[in-house]
């Protein structure tokens, strides 16, 4: 297969989404044109990674920054000296009712404009576990039957942290000192916010499925107990294997995906062994739905 990037070689992972780019080093100052074939195979492959890199923090801000402005993400303490850096961690003395990131879901889609993109960077890695793995939402909307499609297009979901960060939420720790992430409740965690649970991409025009487990409540003019049944189902499907693909990480990988199209799941099948990871958060708009047809 002819390579169709001019400064790129990139190597699909999966047959959904994914792709591993050789030849890159991101701790130098890329060339315009190279950095814009970078952002066209994120179009493309909706994730993709590069190996081998040797980056401090400032140099993993300038490459994430020259996508867009970064983010501090609430909730969680972020790494000295880096607000833009959250330290994604676990001790291997830890143990959790759930990990950080645990569960499928589009980064911050409980925020009134979502982020664009994250920029994960592998640190400490453990010797086996601690994939990750991501979803692609527009196969799961492409493979919905029409008339399924048609009544979605027409819907808003209500999105928020209260589950994960919340008095009492599944990954708030409040400072313990058993647990390496210091991840607090506050008065944000219980706003909620409405969007469409059909995203139009603003760069590709394509239609993406945008709710998930972990932060959409419910449908928009619905109780939770009448919009249940149709979001497990939405929520199963877009999880379907053939949907995915799965990343074993290693020491300077960096993995740099689209919050826009994917949801990704962080597997928690490493006890007894330290992961540390750091994430940039590229703020992005407030998703635009299907217009309706009158």
């Amino acid at each position: 297969m002819s390579n169709p990037y001019r400064h790129l070689q990139t190597r699909p992972i999966a047959g959904a989404l994914g792709a591993e780019i050789d030849g890159v080093d991101l701790s130098r100052e890329l060339p315009a044109e190279v950095f814009e074939e970078i952002r066209r195979a994120l179009h493309e492959n909706l994730v993709i990674f590069f190996r081998g890199q040797r980056l401090t923090p400032q140099q993993h801000i300038d490459f994430s920054a020259r996508f867009g402005e970064l983010l501090e993400v609430p909730f969680v303490r972020a790494l000295d000296g880096y607000p833009a850096i959250l330290p994604v961690m676990k001790g291997k003395a830890e143990t959790k009712r759930r990990l950080f990131g645990g569960l499928w879901h589009s980064d911050m889609s409980y925020a009134q404009e979502p982020p664009l993109g994250s920029a994960l960077y592998g640190r400490v890695i453990p010797p086996y576990g601690g994939d990750t793995m991501w979803a692609n939402m527009y196969r799961a909307y492409d493979t919905l039957s029409d008339r399924l499609k048609q009544m979605l297009d027409g819907l808003n979901a209500v999105h928020s942290a209260v589950r994960s960060y919340g008095s009492g939420g599944a990954v708030v720790n409040n400072g313990d000192p058993a647990h390496k992430m210091d991840v607090r409740t506050d008065d944000r965690a219980v706003q909620e916010v409405i969007h469409p649970v059909v995203r139009v991409h603003p760069a590709t025009g394509r239609k993406a499925l945008y709710v998930n487990s972990t932060y959409t409540l419910r449908f928009d003019g619905m109780t939770q107990e009448e919009s249940e049944p149709l979001l497990q189902f939405l929520y199963e499907h877009a999880a379907r294997p053939e949907f995915t693909c799965r990343f074993r990480w290693s020491e300077g990988a960096l993995a740099l995906w689209d919050n826009r199209c994917t949801q990704h799941l962080a597997m928690n099948d490493y006890d007894g062994f330290d992961r540390e990871m750091h994430r940039t958060t590229i703020s992005g708009d407030r998703p635009v739905g299907v217009a309706l047809r009158v």
